[in-house]
């Protein structure tokens, strides 16, 4: 096999970046809608508490490895990723560059304040990692640096709703407008 360098970039993300994409997508709005929801439960409803704070925890943690995995696999493919395509308005390259940037930004970052808020609770029983029955804490427990981490934590996930919004709207918005045309970048993705 030819090394990657030597290739050209393709038509469509290779193989494995489009897997990572779609998983995390999955991932990151069912992380965002559990944790909308379970933090409206009233306290009376502890047993639904205890099922989805456990699972919201684990699964912010495997987001937050598969963000480092996708970073790594771009690094890995940057040679033969599909180039932006260049009959995209100057203020759409850099909208849609921001917004990829800011969103693998805040799919690393918004995890790590999770595991933070978690860490620093003085009544947190602990952090689980699906076979790992609790991973390390390994900020002191404080209560006040909690509801400084629970506050980033919630508007950093509000800020990641808005990215993939505003992700979503601008695929669509080539899909719809410019279907078949070079802008049309959603092919590129299945």
């Amino acid at each position: 096999m030819p090394p990657l360098t030597a290739q050209r970039p393709a038509i469509k993300y290779p193989l494995p970046i489009r897997c990572l994409h779609w998983l995390r997508a999955v991932l990151v709005i069912g992380l965002l809608a559990s944790g909308w929801y379970m933090t409206r439960l009233p306290e009376s409803d502890m047993l639904t508490a205890s099922l989805l704070y456990p699972n919201h925890k684990q699964f912010g943690v495997l987001v937050w490895l598969l963000a480092l995995v996708h970073i790594t696999l771009r690094w890995r493919y940057s040679k033969i990723m599909p180039s932006t395509p260049p009959q995209l308005s100057l203020w759409e390259r850099h909208l849609s560059h921001a917004v990829h940037r800011a969103l693998l930004l805040l799919t690393f970052l918004v995890p790590l304040l999770g595991y933070s808020l978690s860490s620093s609770f003085s009544e947190s029983d602990g952090i689980p990692f699906f076979v790992i029955s609790h991973l390390p804490e390994v900020l002191p427990k404080n209560d006040s640096a909690f509801v400084v981490f629970q506050t980033l934590h919630r508007y950093g996930a509000y800020c990641l709703l808005g990215l993939i919004l505003l992700h979503g709207l601008g695929s669509l918005k080539h899909r719809v407008m410019d279907k078949g045309g070079p802008t049309d970048v959603i092919p590129r993705m299945f």
